[in-house]
């Protein structure tokens, strides 16, 4: 029997980056320069539309999302032991279930143009293992449209929380998820005068399994510091490098100078990445001085209308927009630098290839009406269409 000939998509009158316009090329899930000989031709007109690579959200949390449900209001709140209370009062209010919630969120991202995220669920008593599992129910049936790394986040503590620790230990061998995650060990997690060792317990859990780490950080100064310094030494004795990531790193986002650069030497040395989400001037990363010495930096979305705040959409052209808001950046060179954080510092991050739109990367775009890079941020238009491995699954913001 002869063999169905290869099918090439072939996508024309899109401007790549801006550039002029010319076609792009898709065959088997990745771009090609031309054609190859007797394949079928499906044609997509991009109608002279800026092409640009789909994004990364290297840092959210879709178990928690009231996205879709009817409004919370939200209390006061001071210290993450507050938030937490939040948490479960928000969680036992929803009437939908969090596979459910997580899907419509992620389904929502994947629209806008996200080919793949790291999602959080958090793992406590409060939850058992339902977060878990209904991120890794969502995820599944979103297969081919959105990857997805899924940390186990013991958002209770490790020590503080009775029970946790097991639950944790649970999940790690569920076979559910990629990574296991931690929680201030200096500050938070060490309220209460508990004895024990987070970071010792984390890092067993991730080199029995195989997973990998990814470890929140919201303590400034030392108290910050001193836990960052202590995960890039474990992760050097275990042999973990490019497997161990910190969320947020406030104590990062306060140096400058000799003290960054010094810090950032030891985390590029140690193969610990960073992950960002542009809550503010005085808690975004620098991460292009970071990634200039060699620090991988990923920008993520964190919670999404969750107890802790009514903001967020899982939009990441947007949140290179409030990127750039929060540096009040204004040159194009640095608006394209936030694009490229939301695009390729999330990619590198989760040792996805770069989707560069060249030969050989993958064919993962997205069109939209816009001039270029610069005004894309600061406009943040609609996503026309949306291209995973070769295949349209997102027109006009919807999933198809």
């Amino acid at each position: 029997m002869t063999p169905p000939p290869r099918t090439a998509t072939l996508f024309h009158d899109v401007r790549p980056h801006g550039g002029p316009a010319r076609d792009l090329i898709a065959v088997d899930g990745l771009l090609v320069g031309e054609v190859p000989e007797g394949a079928a031709v499906e044609r997509v007109d991009g109608g002279g539309r800026l092409a640009l690579p789909t994004l990364v959200d290297a840092h959210i949390h879709p178990d928690k999302t009231s996205w879709g449900e009817p409004w919370h209001s939200r209390r006061p709140a001071h210290g993450i032991a507050a938030y937490v209370a939040g948490d479960v009062e928000l969680a036992r209010a929803l009437p939908t279930p969090v596979g459910e919630r997580a899907l419509r969120l992620m389904s929502h991202a994947a629209a806008q143009g996200t080919r793949a995220m790291r999602a959080h669920a958090d793992v406590a008593p409060a939850y058992g293992l339902s977060g878990v599992e209904g991120v890794a129910e969502a995820a599944g049936k979103l297969a081919g449209i959105v990857d997805v790394e899924l940390v186990a986040f013991p958002q209770h503590g490790v020590v503080r929380t009775p029970g946790a620790a097991e639950l944790l230990a649970e999940a790690a061998a569920s076979g559910l998820v990629t990574h296991v995650g931690g929680i201030d060990p200096a500050g938070f997690d060490a309220d209460g005068g508990h004895d024990g060792d987070q970071l010792g317990t984390v890092f067993a859990l991730a080199e029995k399994h195989g997973l990998g780490l990814d470890i929140h950080l919201h303590d400034r100064g030392e108290q910050g510091l001193a836990p960052l310094r202590d995960i890039a030494a474990r992760t050097r004795a275990l042999g973990l490098r490019g497997r161990v990531s910190v969320a947020h790193a406030f104590a990062v986002a306060g140096l400058s100078d000799r003290d960054l650069d010094d810090t950032a030497d030891l985390l590029a040395e140690s193969g610990v990445a960073l992950t960002t989400v542009a809550l503010s001037v005085t808690t975004i990363l620098p991460f292009r001085r970071l990634a200039e010495r060699g620090v991988r930096v990923g920008l993520g979305s964190d919670g999404v209308r969750d107890s802790w705040s009514p903001f967020g959409d899982a939009d990441m052209l947007h949140r290179a927009w409030l990127a750039a808001w929060a540096l009040d950046l204004r040159l194009d060179e640095d608006l394209e630098a936030c694009f490229e954080l939301a695009a390729h510092g999330g990619a590198a991050l989760l040792g996805l290839p770069k989707a560069d739109l060249l030969p050989g990367s993958p064919a993962d775009f997205m069109l939209l009406d816009a001039e270029c890079v610069p005004q894309t941020v600061v406009d943040v238009p609609r996503r026309d269409l949306v291209v995973r491995a070769g295949r349209v699954v997102a027109r006009d913001g919807r999933l198809v």
